[in-house]
């Protein structure tokens, strides 16, 4: 009992790793259609290990028929695409940030609150949170629910594939420019990317957080727990794959270093390497191509009265994007769209 299913935004990175999430993953699958701009319109997208897609303009393309649509094309478009999928029948899983703070759109991380996915049927879109909320409250949750989280501030070190292909050349570029004196001229990014880090990812907002940092506290407070403070900093790095987090963690309750390490390790999506030792830790250079959230230096802050620190790395692309929109179709399959299936059918 397969699916008709169509990746909008085929083109891009995350659209990329949409298509070779769900051919790894062996989602059930009958039909799949690429969609992006018309600019894309009879370029070809990899499917599987020997197949290609022809991508087709998502502007006059029909929904009708399509079961599932996991859209990653830009807010903008989201806007004006994903309520016309919807509308004719379509479940939009959604990557962009246009609906994530839609009381009517369920926000899912599938390892944190699976339940949610049930109120996807009063807009039939269900949204995919930012890359660095997603790999935080992976995190976060086995934590919560052992010692209850009342505060949070995070430092994050965020690659430039986060901000698409185009940034991704510049960090090329602009590197390959310094090694033979070339001048630089930042296009993507408001400073010289490579060999610096930028404390600026997205626009600045009234109260002199970034968007990308807003997104952060919204969301996790919207996944996890309403009543959790959180204080973040986002900061772009010349790192092309990978996001990387420094977090630091207050509880209610007495939580040690040791069962901490233990519950994240009884966690699912959870990879912990901690030692304290040369190399005991992981990096977004070994991260990267991977699905698990890495968790490591996992330590006691002795400043308040329940206090951790961990370090946090998962490959933004993955289990920042594409995966995390995989595991949520997943559920929707299992949980909804099948056993509805099957009832019909037993009519």
């Amino acid at each position: 009992m397969g699916y008709r299913v169509a990746v909008v935004g085929a083109t891009g990175n995350v659209g990329r790793e949409l298509l070779t999430t769900l051919h790894e993953r062996e989602f059930p699958i009958d039909d799949i259609v690429a969609l992006a701009s018309t600019r894309s319109i009879g370029s070809e997208v990899s499917w599987g290990e020997d197949d290609v897609l022809k991508v087709q303009a998502l502007d006059t393309f029909s929904f009708k028929g399509i079961d599932i649509a996991l859209f990653s094309p830009g807010a903008k478009v989201s806007a004006i695409h994903a309520p016309r999928a919807a509308a004719a029948g379509t479940v939009v899983i959604d990557n962009t940030s246009e609906f994530r703070m839609d009381p009517d759109v369920p926000l899912v991380v599938p390892e944190v609150n699976p339940q949610a996915i049930g109120r996807y049927t009063k807009r039939n879109i269900i949204a995919n949170p930012n890359c660095s909320t997603i790999q935080m409250v992976v995190a976060l949750k086995p934590l919560h629910d052992i010692a209850k989280i009342k505060r949070v501030v995070v430092a994050t070190y965020q690659s430039v594939s986060g901000k698409g292909k185009e940034a991704m050349d510049e960090l090329f570029v602009q590197t390959r420019a310094i090694y033979v004196n070339d001048p630089i001229k930042p296009e993507q990014f408001t400073k010289r990317i490579a060999f610096n880090v930028i404390p600026h990812i997205d626009s600045f907002m009234d109260d002199g957080s970034t968007r990308e940092e807003w997104k952060m506290v919204v969301e996790t407070r919207k996944i996890l727990d309403p009543e959790i403070a959180v204080s973040a900093t986002c900061v772009r790095v010349p790192v092309f794959i990978g996001h990387a987090e420094a977090i630091n963690i207050e509880f209610e309750n007495p939580i040690s270093a040791e069962r901490a390490r233990a519950a994240l390790k009884a966690a699912p999506g959870i990879t912990v390497i901690d030692h304290q030792v040369d190399e005991g830790y992981v990096t977004p250079q070994e991260c990267a191509g991977e699905d698990s959230v890495f968790v490591s230096r996992i330590r006691k802050d002795p400043t308040v009265k329940h206090g951790l620190s961990i370090w946090v790395v998962a490959d933004n692309l993955r289990k920042g994007a594409a995966l995390n929109a995989v595991q949520i179709a997943e559920l929707l399959d299992r949980d909804y769209l099948a056993p509805a299936k099957k009832k019909l059918g037993a009519h």
